[in-house]
């Protein structure tokens, strides 16, 4: 692209900084032997910003994060048990508004386990070898905005809590078409995830995804309720190619997905809104995995999902598909010299986070040498 992308490098908590530090060197290394231009702009965020400051973000900088074509993001949260911040407060400036103010409706979530990581897995080695699917999570609609919501005092020491799943029409619709363009460009293969037998947004669900159907004959569509669904991915996971969920259901079962690729750590994400005049999606990226304020600090943390949902904004912002897989390929082969400890594997030397990061760089130039 000859104009410059502008991105905005969200650290954010705990682990985030780490992570995020090896990701910034991958995509520094793609911006310098594999030539594209992109702006890099350091913002803080987070609850430790919070916390200094009174603010999540500064105003002006979440301002400028609207217009960026793109936001790399390290992890949300700190120690939040600790020193909890009120919870009105996390939904009106945490990660819910920039999700609901850049519209950003399709998260979207592959997980694949690595050949490298096949014995190490949780699974068995016959369930998890040759996974490859994506979950797409409605994100900007659903019970996590959905009013009426909050806990009311009903006196003599008794309260309610309530949260509101909804969902329109054009909300379905709107992340369903994602689902099935995507599944177009896979292997034709699009489950969708309710819960219509008991739940009345569950059967709209059901009924507007039939009725995409009909626009897109060349994807078989089927359906499956959450329980089964979550019985699939433990079972049956090389039956899936692409599932689209809710809000609710796709966090859910993104994050139990995890034992697949072998760890939490594993796993990179992105999220998008509708294209811009200029062509590009809006875009936020970010390891699926939280700040971990138990070992922040430490220099042990996973870094292969910041530096995969690097490969995602290679192609998903950059249009770079073929150096997303030779991203994809170098952390293949970096998995196959050395492992972080939530991976580790006898046999296999146990390194750092920056170390894990050199190794990927490492593979990469191998790379880059063996096809010059």
């Amino acid at each position: 692209m000859a104009q410059p992308l502008d991105i905005m490098v969200l650290a954010g908590d705990g682990i985030g900084a780490e992570v995020m530090a090896e990701a910034i060197r991958v995509f520094d290394w793609f911006a310098q032997w594999r030539g594209f231009n992109a702006n890099l702009r350091h913002e803080e965020f987070g609850a430790d910003a919070y916390r200094r400051t009174g603010r999540f973000m500064r105003e002006e900088a979440f301002a400028d994060l609207l217009k960026s074509d793109a936001i790399l993001f390290g992890a949300f949260g700190g120690t939040l048990e600790a020193n909890p911040i009120p919870p009105e407060i996390r939904r009106k400036f945490g990660l819910l508004r920039i999700r609901r103010d850049m519209g950003l409706f399709a998260n979207v979530r592959p997980i694949r386990c690595s050949p490298a990581l096949v014995n190490a897995a949780p699974l068995r080695p016959e369930i998890t070898r040759e996974v490859d699917f994506v979950i797409i999570r409605e994100l900007i609609g659903g019970i996590y905005f959905g009013e009426p919501r909050g806990i009311t005092d009903l006196g003599n020491g008794e309260k309610r809590g309530v949260n509101t799943q909804v969902y329109t029409s054009s909300e379905i619709k709107r992340v369903g078409q994602y689902a099935f363009e995507l599944a177009a460009r896979r292997r034709k293969n699009l489950t969708s995830v309710d819960k219509s037998n008991v739940m009345e947004s569950g059967q709209l669900w059901r009924e507007e995804m039939n009725r995409l159907s009909q626009n897109h004959p060349e994807v078989a569509l089927n359906h499956l309720y959450v329980d089964a669904c979550a019985a699939e991915l433990m079972i049956h996971p090389r039956r899936l190619d692409v599932l689209v969920t809710d809000n609710l259901f796709g966090d859910i079962l993104s994050d139990a997905a995890s034992p697949i690729a072998g760890s939490l750590g594993m796993l990179p994400s992105a999220s998008f809104g509708a294209p811009r005049e200029n062509g590009v999606r809006p875009a936020f990226y970010e390891p699926v995995h939280g700040s971990a304020p138990d070992i922040a600090g430490k220099g042990i943390a996973n870094p292969c999902g910041a530096i995969l949902s690097i490969g995602m904004a290679l192609e998903g912002t950059f249009g770079r598909s073929d150096d997303a897989a030779l991203l994809q390929r170098a952390v293949d082969a970096a998995l196959a010299k050395c492992r972080t400890a939530d991976i580790k594997e006898d046999g296999l030397p146990t390194v750092s986070t920056r170390d894990f990061g050199s190794a990927v760089l490492d593979a990469l130039q191998k790379l880059r040498a063996s096809t010059a």
